[in-house]
């Protein structure tokens, strides 16, 4: 992987520019708070990176509303933190529309759409959560439970603190293989919207079979679902547009979240 650090590098230092702004029915002071602009890495949480957010707008929602938990939506669509950022705009977004106009709230928190986040703490909990369960389907969690609690640390800090070479000293064993066959299983999830109402799908694919080299089209054939019925479609990542005949091998090692999941989304150039 040594040779292609430069794709895991710009991966990693992809951003997006986005547009906060307070509900207009929350808003409890006589002019209304400025918008707060933001460049957001599209590999984290919103959690993460949101407490300048939340301190510029607290202060201006009624008081006994200054410790609810703040919650963002887009579009009438409650944002659930904790799919990364970059997942959220590629599912959501689909007129690439920049800065991202999201609405901030601080009242009437959906819990029965999007979990809730209390602390930073349980975004640490869910990514290890994430890493152990990608990691069962790549090497039958070995790595994972080899590694000691500095290298765990140093995954979460990595990702806290938006630190490339500290997360990536840990996250490299995670991403190394034995044998030429890859991974045990491809960890990913592939989100179709138009074709389940499930949140995304999820199933066994392997690296290479039969001595064959499996590619995205490989993994897309396998979801039993007609995409083309509804006309050109593409699978985006990291708002790339990844060819069909890209090895799934290659696409889990230099293009997967810090979770080590494959956030694939399909869309339509019709949408």
């Amino acid at each position: 992987m040594a040779e292609d650090r430069e794709i895991l590098r710009e991966i990693w230092e992809g951003r997006l520019p986005v547009c906060f702004t307070l509900a207009t029915e929350e808003v409890s002071t006589p002019i209304s708070p400025d918008p707060f602009y933001l460049m957001v890495p599209r590999l984290t949480y919103f959690p993460l990176v949101t407490d300048k957010v939340r301190r510029h707008f607290v202060r201006c929602v009624v008081p006994e509303k200054h410790d609810n938990e703040m919650w963002l939506e887009f579009e009438k669509c409650p944002l659930k933190w904790h799919y990364p950022i970059g997942l959220l705009y590629d599912l959501l977004v689909t007129n690439s529309e920049l800065p991202w106009q999201i609405t901030i709230h601080f009242d009437k928190y959906p819990d029965n759409k999007i979990l809730k986040c209390p602390s930073k703490d349980v975004v640490e909990s869910h990514l290890m959560h994430s890493l152990k369960e990608a990691d069962a389907l790549k090497h039958k969690n070995h790595i994972m439970a080899l590694m000691q609690e500095r290298d765990h640390k140093q995954l979460w800090l990595g990702l806290l603190h938006d630190r490339f070479d500290q997360f990536w000293s840990a996250n490299r064993k995670l991403m190394e293989h034995r044998t030429e066959d890859g991974f045990r299983y491809i960890p990913f999830r592939l989100y179709a919207p138009l074709f389940t109402s499930k949140p995304f799908m999820q199933y066994l694919v392997k690296s290479i079979e039969n001595e064959k080299r499996l590619t995205l089209e490989d993994l897309l054939q396998r979801a039993n679902l007609n995409f083309e019925s509804k006309g050109p479609f593409q699978v985006v990542i990291h708002g790339i547009i990844l060819p069909l005949e890209t090895p799934l091998q290659w696409i889990s090692e230099h293009l997967s979240y810090p979770d080590n999941f494959l956030h694939l989304c399909i869309r339509y150039s019709s949408a």
